[in-house]
């Protein structure tokens, strides 16, 4: 049967890698999960008491196309509590987690062939979705100086129609402070720029809090999601905020798409809003996971790291140790029995020779994952 070029996407090969280790695992052998960034905790108690007492209360059918009210309200009430912005809920749209996000917002905003900038290293799905959808991603390659993260100048006179970033990113786990939101905002709002920022991180900060756009504008899309600081990833809902004249345009998108993000986990996202000194708890584990990772990698020969700011994530050069990343990679599964990242996933052109490990599982796991990457490191000399 015939298919379509759209559908011509690379692998997502953090994915192949995670599939390898549950291989190796099956075979008997103990696994340390930094691949993967799923926290290693499920969701909140209250949001499982609360899908609990729905199910023997309500069918849980199709909700409206935008969600639930209730979520949407507590969402805007989110953006009060941790930026004191003050957000009107109807323009707050429930996702089928960000992924859904993404198809919805890059659907609205860009027609077929439409130019769209992503900074490199970054999440690897933007290139692919895009893609998928006739549209052309344009690598932004960041650069160490600015921690990883585009300036106005990455994409002056590229004609983008738009422009999507990530704080705190992945894979590097660094941040946008106000000002240099603030010049990307203002560069694409002159070049006529559509602006997206990606939030799912938002919550997992170590330092500063981090940033929404909708502190700098309204004129944008923000997408987040209950699957990282609320740890709910295969609950499988996220959230949009758009400006108010785009909401209907995505919800006829959304009613057409997906009719709506699943009843339940919208059930267990609005209880887990209220689960804070459970979430906050989760934080301080990446918070001590952090530590050890910045102690750690270093000592057992990863010295070229970009510190990370929020989200569980290290980004590491390893130019020194090899110039072909997914089979070093490989080794390092075969050999130290701990899964990593090549940074391909991330950087076509330059992720030969970078790793990102996640620190997202339990303290336990990181101490261990360390002493093998050390000890392996010391074999291979």
């Amino acid at each position: 049967m015939r298919n379509s070029t759209r559908s011509e996407v690379d692998p997502f090969i953090v994915m192949d890698v995670m599939e390898a280790a549950c291989r190796a695992e099956e075979s008997g052998r103990r696994i340390i999960h930094m691949e993967v960034g799923q926290p290693g905790t499920g969701a909140p108690k209250g949001a499982v008491q609360a899908v609990r007492e729905a199910l023997d209360a309500d069918a849980l059918g199709y909700t409206v196309a935008l969600g639930l009210p209730a979520l949407r309200r507590r969402i805007a009430r989110l953006y009060a509590d941790w930026y004191g912005v003050d957000l009107n809920p109807e323009r707050v749209i429930v996702t089928s987690g960000s992924s859904g996000a993404f198809l919805l917002a890059f659907t609205a905003l860009f027609d077929t062939g439409d130019r769209v900038g992503i900074g490199a290293p970054g999440y690897p799905s933007y290139r692919q979705i895009l893609r998928a959808l006739g549209l052309t991603p344009v690598d932004l390659p960041t650069a160490p100086e600015n921690r990883y993260q585009p300036v106005p100048e990455d994409f002056a006179g590229l004609d983008l129609a738009g422009l999507m970033v990530a704080s705190p990113a992945n894979p590097t786990g660094t941040m946008l402070d106000r000002d240099a939101m603030r010049a990307l905002v203002e560069a694409c709002a002159d070049a006529g720029t559509a602006f997206i920022s990606d939030e799912i991180y938002h919550g997992l900060e170590y330092g500063k809090k981090a940033v929404t756009a909708l502190e700098i504008t309204d004129d944008c899309y923000v997408i987040n999601s209950f699957s990282k600081y609320f740890s709910m990833t295969g609950w499988r809902v996220g959230w949009m905020v758009v400006p108010e004249d785009h909401v209907r345009i995505v919800e006829r998108l959304a009613q057409n798409m997906f009719i709506c993000a699943p009843h339940v986990g919208q059930v267990a996202a609005l209880a887990a809003m209220d689960c804070a000194d459970e979430l906050q708890a989760n934080v301080e584990v990446y918070r001590r996971n952090r530590e050890l990772m910045l102690e750690g990698l270093p000592k057992a020969g990863f010295g070229r790291i970009a510190p990370p700011d929020g989200a569980f994530y290290v980004y590491a050069d390893v130019s020194d140790l090899t110039d072909d990343s997914r089979a070093f990679a490989a080794e390092i599964l075969e050999q130290a029995g701990v899964a990593v990242t090549p940074g391909l996933d991330f950087d076509p052109a330059r992720g030969h020779t970078t790793l990102r490990f996640s620190y997202a599982r339990s303290t336990e796991d990181i101490e261990e994952g360390l002493q093998r990457l050390a000890r392996f490191m010391q074999a291979r000399g």
